[in-house]
């Protein structure tokens, strides 16, 4: 009888055990404070390539892999499409349900969300993770500030712009940058495959 009350109370104590650890890794991430270096800190407002409305922190999370380009780019932005694509396609199956791949327009003015869906569907990125975003001038100029991405207008159709796709941690921390086209993104998809191991 002795040894029955003694299982019975192990029994409960390691559900209970169980049920409080359980609670910590539900509530941990709702919990944890946004560091100052997050981009969830920004309170501009986005729109997605389906007319949707949503805030950087909506994205919490996730693994976000962002680049900027502009859908009327005919010399670098479709090398930096090429990348982006060739990093979807080296990342792990299990991981990429915890990543976003986002292309952010620096021509808010021509990529209205109907010509970012077009080009989301022309380029086969129409589907999970792939997200197009754009804003007004002025939060993509913030935005591109803290990507360390530098633009001009040159002409109505044509911007010159740095080629850099960056990497966030879950917490919008900025944790690594690969600069240029076509090179090499092994450390870029192993940084990727580390922070989504960890979600």
């Amino acid at each position: 009888m002795k040894k029955t009350i003694i299982a019975v109370f192990i029994l409960l104590l390691s559900l209970q055990s169980c049920k409080e650890s359980d609670k910590k890794k539900d509530s941990a991430p709702v919990n944890k404070e946004i560091s100052d270096l997050s981009i969830y800190n920004l309170p501009s407002k986005w729109t997605t390539q389906y007319g949707k409305d949503i805030e950087l922190k909506s994205l919490r999370g996730n693994v976000l892999v962002m680049v900027m380009i502009y859908t009327s780019c005919k010399a670098a932005c479709p090398r930096l499409v090429a990348d982006m694509r060739d990093i979807e396609s080296k990342l792990d199956k299990k991981n990429k349900q915890h990543v976003k791949l986002i292309l952010v327009s620096i021509d808010p003015k021509t990529d209205t969300p109907e010509k970012l869906k077009d080009f989301a569907i022309a380029n086969k990125m129409n589907q999970d993770p792939w997200l197009f975003l754009r804003s007004s001038e002025e939060n993509t100029r913030e935005f591109a500030a803290v990507l360390a991405v530098n633009y001009k207008q040159i002409s109505p159709i044509d911007f010159s712009h740095s080629n850099i796709i960056s990497v966030f941690n879950p917490d919008g921390e900025l944790i690594f940058q690969q600069e240029g086209l076509g090179v090499n993104n092994d450390k870029t998809i192993t940084t990727i495959n580390q922070e989504a191991e960890k979600i």
